[in-house]
């Protein structure tokens, strides 16, 4: 029996997925969370085979959750369940040490089929996944990673250099801190960068600063 962890912030995802390993003596499922505090506990009793981490977390992200899991955990398959498109965050998350990424709209099939490979030692990597991975060989290594950026995430990315809180962002851009957060995590996992430091440095370093 595969002993699974269900780890994401909405009640109702947890249920469904509950329900579809319910319907396979092969599956159970033996902890749920709702914080990233949370899925770093139930990580740290391995009491499970399989985490199924959402990469959107109230108290912090589901990427500083892999990460701390990959420090203490390192063998533990993580199965990241996400909302977001594959192209944001998919191929960031594997070089992290995910195990797999999947979108919370796939199919129960495909569910089942990730648990099992993850399970099984390899990685699960959906088609979608997978273009991204070709495409990735492609693209042209000289081009700057702030280019990668959607306007909005720009802007966010320009004030953060500058040393704006993420309240200040808020504020200043009529958006809520947990959105702002959410942006910063973004510009981080697409510029492979890890602190507010590093995003100044990078700014001054391409001229992006007045």
């Amino acid at each position: 029996m595969i002993r699974v962890a269900i780890c994401d912030d909405h009640q109702i995802v947890r249920a469904g997925f509950k329900q579809i390993f319910s319907q396979s003596e092969e599956f159970s499922v033996v902890a749920e969370g709702s914080t990233g505090r949370e899925a770093l506990d139930i990580a740290r009793r391995e009491i499970c085979d399989v985490l199924l981490l959402d990469i959107a977390m109230p108290d912090q992200s589901g990427i500083d959750t892999l990460r701390t899991i990959r420090q203490g955990q390192p063998d533990l398959p993580v199965l990241i369940l996400s909302g977001y498109p594959a192209q944001q965050y998919a191929l960031n998350l594997f070089k992290m040490g995910a195990n797999g990424y999947l979108n919370k709209e796939c199919e129960a099939d495909e569910l089942i089929t990730a648990v099992r490979t993850v399970f099984q030692g390899r990685r699960y990597v959906s088609s979608q996944v997978g273009e991204l991975l070709a495409q990735s060989f492609d693209r042209d290594p000289n081009t700057a990673l702030h280019t990668e950026l959607s306007d909005r995430e720009f802007q966010v990315f320009l004030r953060l250099a500058r040393g704006a809180t993420v309240s200040d962002i808020g504020t200043a851009l009529s958006l809520s801190i947990k959105t702002v957060s959410t942006y910063r995590t973004r510009i981080m996992e697409k510029m492979g960068l890890q602190s507010n430091s590093d995003l100044t440095y990078y700014a001054m370093k391409n001229n992006l600063l007045d």
